[in-house]
């Protein structure tokens, strides 16, 4: 897993709701820039290791060791670029396992040298919102409705519905994970290239060029940036957040002229 260009993964890091999904098809249609898919995630570990057909002991419990190895081989196109998809909250998980499979690293503090010592020359590429208020509305639509991207059937008779609690739960734990990923960025020297969803959703070959270029890169000549997934926000999602703002704030609801610059004020938060 040696390419001639500094890197020989990436992890793709952010929240849910952050154009991730979006930002992973472009850059695996690419065919240079691995395959990014949520390979760690928890609940999808048994159905990856089910498509791969990894052995499993008389529990049905797998090694850790060959399931790294199958989603590198999964993940990584022909020049040997790997790539993955990591949340916040799959982190922690993930660095726990590695320490299982190498046990001469599993101290506090060890996570860059698990994940370098598993995936070679790492490069971090973050993907972050700044209307959280928004992306909090995204992912409690989401959770309701069980649609998280197109292709996704939506769970029955779940039509989604407005809950303040909900929202501003996840608003909160937007700004908590987005933090935390801050600070372990910090923690280990880690300058990851940022990707703003607001920049990606509005010029996806500008974005997904500067990913490559990150990633020392050349973009094969001719290929076009299609995006496979198109951004689902609507006027409920619009509604949602106005809402919520006029709720935390007592400014005026759906129905009622916000100023521009009221809404601007507001879309920052937390």
């Amino acid at each position: 897993m040696v390419t001639g260009n500094g890197v020989d993964a990436y992890l793709i890091c952010g929240t849910p709701r952050t154009g991730s999904t979006l930002l992973c098809g472009l850059l695996r249609d690419t065919g240079i820039a691995g395959r990014p898919e949520s390979y760690f995630r928890l609940p999808d570990e048994r159905s990856w290791a089910d498509r791969w057909h990894l052995p499993r002991d008389a529990h049905g419990s797998f090694d850790y060791r060959d399931y790294v190895r199958a989603a590198i081989a999964d993940g990584s196109t022909s020049n040997g670029v790997f790539a993955a998809r990591v949340m916040w909250g799959t982190l922690d998980e993930m660095v726990v396992k590695l320490g299982a499979v190498h046990p001469d690293l599993r101290s506090t503090g060890a996570d860059f040298d698990l994940l370098t010592r598993a995936f070679g020359r790492l490069r971090f590429v973050h993907c972050w919102r700044e209307d959280t208020v928004a992306q909090a509305v995204s992912w409690a639509r989401a959770e309701q409705t069980g649609f998280w991207q197109h292709g996704d059937a939506a769970l029955p008779d779940r039509e989604p519905r407005f809950d303040f609690e909900q929202i501003h739960d996840l608003v909160q734990t937007v700004g908590e994970h987005n933090a935390a990923w801050r600070s372990w960025f910090a923690t280990f020297d880690v300058q990851p290239h940022s990707v703003r969803y607001e920049d990606l959703t509005t010029d996806v070959d500008r974005v997904t060029s500067g990913i490559l270029g990150f990633l020392g890169l050349d973009l094969p000549a001719g290929h076009a940036f299609v995006p496979r997934h198109r951004r689902q926000a609507d006027q409920l999602n619009r509604d949602w957040a106005l809402r919520y703002r006029a709720l935390l704030f007592g400014a005026p609801g759906p129905g009622h002229e916000v100023s521009g610059d009221a809404d601007r004020g507001l879309r920052g938060i937390p």
